[in-house]
């Protein structure tokens, strides 16, 4: 069975009970599954409201698409892969890994695709999740949010948007079926996604008009193919080992620097540096020049991002577009150019995610009017209000120098500890402490005053709508592995289900 081999006949979840249930098929509830698995936990599904697995690996193939963490560390460290042929592995690979470790594990037998979860709510009485999905309405013990922020794309308001009458799209849903040939296109935002697919679409459109509300700080990527004889050598897990343990240094060391902001300032000058080479006109170069410091928004690295920008068929806007006029699209610079198709690149709803308007405490309360805008969790991990729940890659964990991998397993540790303890312990119920939650937030909050993400002088996805920086872990990775791996009882309330009492 392949990891695209679903049990088959869905209906079958309809009235089921499971020990956890698992939602989103990504690299989050891939590993979830294997470790709960390893664990010795089989009574779990995973729901993927897609047709595959993958999560943002399968949602995001437009052109270029690519990882911007070195291979090495961007893969579960139970499953190294000697076979990657680049550096910084490119979507189809890291998608095909995905699926074999999937397979490698036995995780497709837990997997139901086309199932979407539209309502959690928390029973209180029964001490169970009853999950409403589209495929019918199931219970479970525990469950595991692990659809990740970078699953629903943002596309801003836009006065005129909905009457533009040629094609729209967002990087992550990329229409592949429309060809860019010879046509006219809006690319709107910079970031990571339009950095790599603005240098693939350039050379087949007519004209492309990049549309830059903030200029991004772009450094030389040091990617190169990796051949056959070096990925023999990678075979041996020695060699495995010795690589991702240098890759992790180097990262780390770059991660220094976002705690003390004035290290990336000396790093920005390679960004600088490749400017100056690549963009011989000043007054682009002067468009193109960011005035915060590197690091304040997410890093970004490429080769070919800059000179796709000088070629004669490219139109480079210092602003965000202010409303579409029929097929003309208006931008904040005073220009007004007719396009036939818009690209969005402008990222996704990583802090106001869906999925907290779905899942419900038991006064009905959902996790959205708990959180009031600024998401917060013990560890990333555990809601105070929601007992036997957990998410992954969730608030106050987001860094930008590491692998989304050692974010994970180090909260994979954490709470495949605490689900299998409780039905080892036949715990009833377990729910982190308000004032757990609480002092660690407020220490979070008062780390991170000093760094880049907070000091570089700059607004970025990391502030929720409260101003709050929710995205951010403010210490080293290795702080985070140590912190949020450790499953301690003594942070959380605790019931059995015999008498009910606390367990501390």
């Amino acid at each position: 069975m392949t990891a695209q081999e679903a049990v088959p006949d869905e209906t079958r979840l309809d009235g089921r009970e499971y020990d956890v249930v698992v939602i989103g098929a990504g690299i989050s509830g891939i590993g979830a599954a294997i470790r709960l698995r390893q664990s010795g936990i089989t009574d779990f599904v995973v729901l993927e409201k897609a047709d595959s697995i993958g999560g943002t690996w399968r949602a995001n193939d437009y052109p270029g698409c690519a990882c911007d963490v070195p291979s090495g560390l961007y893969s579960y460290s139970f499953a190294a892969n000697p076979e990657w042929s680049r550096l910084f592995a490119e979507q189809p690979e890291i998608r095909d890994y995905i699926q074999r470790t999937a397979a490698a594990h036995d995780v497709p037998r837990h997997l139901r695709f086309g199932v979407e979860l539209l309502r959690a709510d928390w029973d209180e009485s029964a001490a169970r999740w009853r999950l409403t999905t589209s495929a019918g309405v199931v219970t479970a013990r525990f469950t595991i949010a692990a659809a990740g922020p970078w699953s629903e794309p943002l596309i801003p308001e836009m006065p005129g948007l909905d009457t533009f009458p040629g094609e729209v799209f967002h990087s992550s849903r990329w229409n592949h079926d429309y060809d860019l040939v010879g046509k006219r296109v809006a690319v709107v935002g910079t970031g990571a996604s339009a950095v790599q697919f603005v240098p693939k679409i350039q050379p087949q459109v007519a004209q492309l008009h990049v549309y830059q509300r903030t200029a991004q700080w772009v450094l030389p990527k040091p990617d190169h193919h990796v051949p056959a004889v070096e990925r023999a050598v990678m075979r041996m897990p020695f060699a495995q080992k010795a690589l991702r343990g240098i890759e992790y240094a180097i990262m780390e060391a770059l991660g220094l620097g976002f705690r003390n902001p004035w290290i990336l300032r000396q790093v920005q000058r390679a960004g600088s540096a490749q400017l100056r080479l690549q963009v011989r006109d000043r007054r682009l170069r002067q468009v193109l020049t960011p005035d915060y410091t590197l690091g304040c928004k997410r890093l970004l690295l490429s080769n070919t991002y800059y000179p796709a920008l000088t070629r004669p068929n490219v139109d480079v806007h210092d602003g965000a577009v202010t409303e579409i006029r029929g097929r003309t699209v208006v931008g904040a610079d005073g220009t007004e150019t007719e396009v036939d198709a818009i690209v969005f690149g402008t990222g996704f709803h990583i802090l106001d995610m869906p999925i907290a308007g779905r899942v419900f405490d038991g006064d009905g309360r959902s996790l959205d009017d708990h959180w009031q805008g600024s998401p917060k969790a013990y560890l990333g991990s555990a809601v105070a209000g929601f007992p036997n729940a957990f998410v992954l890659l969730g608030p106050s964990l987001g860094t930008g120098h590491t692998s989304a991998f050692h974010i994970l397993e180090a909260q994979l540790e954490h709470v495949t500890e605490a689900v299998a303890r409780a039905v080892c312990g036949r715990w009833r119920t377990i729910e982190v402490r308000r004032e757990v939650q609480d002092a660690f937030n407020a220490e979070v909050q008062a780390a991170l005053g000093a760094t880049v993400y907070n000091a570089g002088g700059c607004s970025s996805y990391f502030f929720d709508v409260n101003g709050r920086n929710s995205f951010n872990w403010p210490w080293s990775s290795e702080a985070l592995r140590r912190r949020v791996s450790r499953f301690d009882p003594c942070a959380y309330d605790v019931t059995r289900d015999d008498d009910l009492e606390r367990v501390s």
